[in-house]
Formats: structure tokens, sequence, C-alpha cells
């Protein structure tokens, strides 16, 4: 609290507003009294027989669902959604999370979600809606014997974030988590702009009015996902088969893609999140900047000097950096038992993350508290099921036992799960992800 205290007295002699995150982590919470019940609704068609379900909107507006199956062991599973979406909530998000997040209804877990009640960069005001989820849980279906606040991606964040606050929790399960907090996790999403707009010079294009490319965009550009796109393409031809590239699209598409350490089919995403996701940050900092690269020096290219000679430079604003920090990076001040799984050629969030996550654990003093587990997957948005019936097992073993997981014991189950719940067992027990500045430049 003293940390938090002293970045927001920073923000207000900067005169900066963060709009939800920090300034929304102190204030009370909307008491659970004022939530609507959600009510009993048909369940998707590809859920386990006789799931029950309930749909509706708490009293902050965010759409929530949640599935009871009808073997239910009283453990609930409060599920925290990653992106993170800009924009109205939407149902539509919620829902495809309980069709994707089956296998926990299946393994006999009740599952709940919620869109959060506002989209954007905002992690504790989506903390706050998942602890608003966890109480409407208990209001359903009574006093589960056991709560899990389970994160995947950005959403790995948020439940961190949430997990911090004691007693509301009895464990914590983080999937591809991005977990490096907003201070360290993006940091690459910046070089990405300046490396990219320095090889291919059209975000912004040169007839468009130029802004410093941290801001992700300018508050009223009217820049599309859709002609994004078609600038990326225009640029590296990466909507066009290899042979149909010219020689110049190749080599622009190559150096990004080594500079950067990113795969191809990443390129237009992380290129999204560092546009439309950046400008909703800069807009929620009063136009504070968080993030800089003076000092970065970027190789990989056709041309390491040049590139250095061209890339912009910024630096960071410390108010700014230290608003974002107070809503965004994990203190690691959990004292539930906390299991994470990690797919070591993750495209979306690098599991280097994983690193940065435990030592932020080790310096709050909750290294005891922390067992990471890796897959030998290339995926980010889903891994497989008996990884996650596995990891959430071992779980809820140490959490009732005090049987502590390893790699190798969460590795076992996985693959005694696989006749109930299919093949796909990864997980590499011995693997141990190298520090984050190993792949992307310090600051």
């Amino acid at each position: 609290m003293i940390a938090r205290a002293a970045a927001l007295a920073a923000l207000a002699a900067a005169g900066v507003l963060l709009a939800t995150g920090a300034a929304a982590a102190d204030a009370p919470a909307t008491p659970v009294a004022n939530d609507p019940l959600p009510e009993a609704t048909p369940c998707p068609a590809d859920l386990p027989a006789r799931t029950r379900c309930w749909a509706g909107r708490d009293a902050l507006g965010a759409w929530i669902r949640i599935a009871m199956p009808d073997n239910w062991n009283g453990v609930a599973v409060i599920h925290a959604h990653g992106g993170p979406e800009l924009g109205a909530p939407r149902d539509a998000r919620v829902l495809e999370d309980l069709e994707r997040w089956k296998v926990m209804l299946k393994a006999g877990y009740l599952w709940a979600g919620t869109s959060y009640h506002q989209g954007g960069v905002a992690v504790l005001s989506a903390a706050d809606d998942l602890d608003r989820l966890r109480r409407i849980v208990e209001r359903i279906a009574g006093k589960p014997r056991r709560v899990i606040a389970h994160g995947q991606s950005w959403g790995a964040s948020v439940a961190a974030r949430a997990a911090e606050q004691p007693g509301r929790w009895d464990g914590v399960l983080l999937t591809s988590g991005v977990l490096g907090g907003g201070t360290q996790s993006y940091d690459f999403r910046l070089d990405l702009r300046v490396v990219y707009q320095a090889l291919c010079r059209n975000h912004p294009a040169p007839d468009e009015a130029a802004y410093p490319l941290w801001q992700g965009l300018p508050p009223r550009a009217t820049l599309t996902r859709t002609e994004l796109a078609r600038r990326v393409d225009a640029c590296t031809g990466i909507h066009h088969r290899v042979a149909e590239r010219t020689p110049e699209q190749q080599r622009r598409l190559d150096s990004i893609l080594r500079v950067i350490r990113i795969r191809e089919p990443s390129l237009e995403g992380h290129l999204s999140w560092a546009t439309f996701e950046f400008r909703d940050i800069a807009s929620r900092l009063g136009g504070g900047n968080a993030f800089g690269n003076e000092g970065v020096r970027y190789t990989g290219s056709d041309d390491d000097e040049a590139l250095n000679r061209t890339v912009a430079r910024y630096r960071r604003d410390p108010a700014a950096a230290a608003a974002f920090a107070a809503d965004t990076d994990p203190t690691g001040r959990i004292d539930a038992p906390v299991l994470t799984l990690h797919a070591i050629d993750d495209p979306t969030a690098f599991v280097e993350l994983e690193s940065t996550f435990r030592d932020t654990m080790a310096a709050a003093g909750r290294a005891d508290r922390l067992v990471q587990t890796y897959t030998d997957e290339h995926a980010h948005s889903y891994l497989a099921d008996p990884e996650y019936v596995a990891a959430m097992g071992a779980l809820l073993d140490w959490i009732d036992h005090g049987d502590k997981p390893t790699p190798a014991s969460v590795a076992a189950r996985c693959r005694a799960a696989e006749p109930a719940f299919g093949g796909g067992c990864a997980l590499r027990p011995d693997y141990v992800p190298a520090p984050l500045a190993s792949r992307v430049p310090p600051r």
C-alpha cells in the first residue's frame, strides 16, 4: 500500500489521472447485495449433460456466466479472461470462454466467468470484477468448498492482483500468463512499433500527422484494424505467399521478426496491440508515457547500424510509469498456493515472463507459494485438456493436504488423466525459462 500511495502521489503532482486501476484498487467494492442475481438459462449444447447454467449482468454492467456440472465437487473456478478487449463488455465473450473451458465442468468444477464491466487495460478494476463474481457465485451455489482464481493470458495478471487480497481465494491457477506487469510485459511492443516504422514508414503514413509511437494512435484517429492489416501487407507481403513477395518486402519482414524475436503469424496481433491497446493505455494515463527505449540497441536486421540510427527514441515519464505499475504490476504478495502452466513456445506471452513472475514472488517472500510448469507446445490461447486437469488436481491437493506438487508430479498426473480427458500431455519437468532480458532488451 505504501508503494501504491507513493505512485498516486506522483500522479497528483504531475497532474496525471489513471481513469481506473490504481485509483480503484483502494475504493470499496460495490456491495454484493446490490448485484442482481443471474437467471437460469439453457447451457451451450456441447457442455456436459445435465449442467446447469446462469447468465446475467452484475451491478456495474459486466456480463457473467455460471455453469455447475451435475457432478459438482464443491470447487468453484472463477475465470479471468485474457485480452483485454476494448469497447463495451460483451456477453458473447463470456460464452466463448465457457465453451472453451468446458473441461473444467467435465472434471467436476463449477465454472464462472465475467466480461469485466469495462474494456481496456485496467487490471485492478478487472480484479474487482472477478471478486464480485466470486461473491455472486456464493449466492447462487452456496459457499464452495474451495474457490480458485484462474487467470488466462492477460487475465493471469488480473487473477494475480485479485489474489493479493488475503482470505478470499484458496488457490490460484495462472495459464499462459502475461505476468511481467505492464511495465515489463509490453516493452517489446514499443520496440515493434519503432522498428516497424523505421523499416516500413507507413504507420503513420507519410501524409499523416506524426505522433509519438508510444501513444499507439492519436485519440481521435480513425485507423481500423483492416487498414492496419493492409499497411502491414504492403510493407511485408505477409498476406501473400513467399514467392509472391518482393525481395524488399521479404527483407523487411525478416528483419522485423528477427529483431523483435516473434514468429510471422504473430506480427499483426502484436502490432495491433501496440496500436489500439497502447492508445487505451495513454488515454488512461492522461496522455502520459509509460514506455521508453532510450539506450536500447536493436540487433538482427540486415543493417543494425542504420536501424539504430533511424528508430525513434522515447523516455518514459516517471509519474505515468508509476501509475501504470500501480495498476498492472503484480506485487507477488499472494498467500494462497499458486500454480502456473505455460507453453515454452508461446507466441503471444513469452515464456520468459514466468522468470519475472518467479522473481516477483521471491522478492515478496512467497517463493514457497509458487510452482511453475511448462509444456512443449506452440500455443497460447489453449493447451491440452489433461494438462489443465492435472494442474487443477495438483493445486487442490496442495491446498487440501499440504502436498506441494513438483513439475514432475504434475506431468505424472497429466499422463494419468489422458484416458479420461484425451491425449496431449507435453509437460517438460526439466525446463527453466531464461530471464526476460535474454529476449527483450532491458531499459
